[in-house]
């Protein structure tokens, strides 16, 4: 199944494997694993960020959520972040080229827009609220049947 994985990621979502593969090349001294099939590169940035098959995790993972450090060690809230971020992996084999267009650029602008965080905040939203973070949630989880991000609610 894990061949069929990459080579799906590399065929249908070549386009983000290209530009994950270049970021994991600038971070190669960077720790790094297998999960499933993904690469996953824990780096030192206080956000996580998938790319194709590459998995980019945040060394700081409860960074933006300290609510959370009162039921779940920073272990296992990046373990919820990776699980989330895999999801990603699986949207970018479901949705090939378009993955920068329909994941990609929404999540970014979702995240880092100042008017996106004070829509979050104006209306009690999580992060993971937004269509295409609740999606990699969901198939996150039916994938690895493990907990992801859920709605979490982020600091930032």
């Amino acid at each position: 199944m894990r061949i069929l994985y990459t080579i799906w990621q590399w065929t249908w979502g070549i386009v983000q494997n290209l530009a994950g593969f270049v970021l994991f090349l600038r971070h190669l001294d960077s720790p790094r694993y297998n999960y499933k099939g993904a690469v996953v590169t824990v780096w030192h940035s206080k956000s996580s960020m998938t790319l194709g098959m590459f998995v980019f995790l945040t060394d700081d993972p409860a960074c933006f959520y300290s609510d959370m450090r009162s039921c779940c060690s920073d272990e296992e809230i990046g373990k919820m972040i990776l699980v989330h971020e895999y999801g990603h992996t699986i949207q970018s084999l479901i949705f090939g080229p378009l993955y920068i267009f329909v994941v990609g650029i929404p999540s970014v602008l979702w995240s880092f827009l100042p008017g996106c965080a004070k829509k979050r905040e104006r209306e009690g939203l999580s992060y993971f609220d937004f269509f295409c973070e609740r999606n990699a949630n969901a198939l996150g989880e039916a994938v690895t049947g493990e907990k992801s991000m859920g709605r979490a609610k982020s600091d930032m």
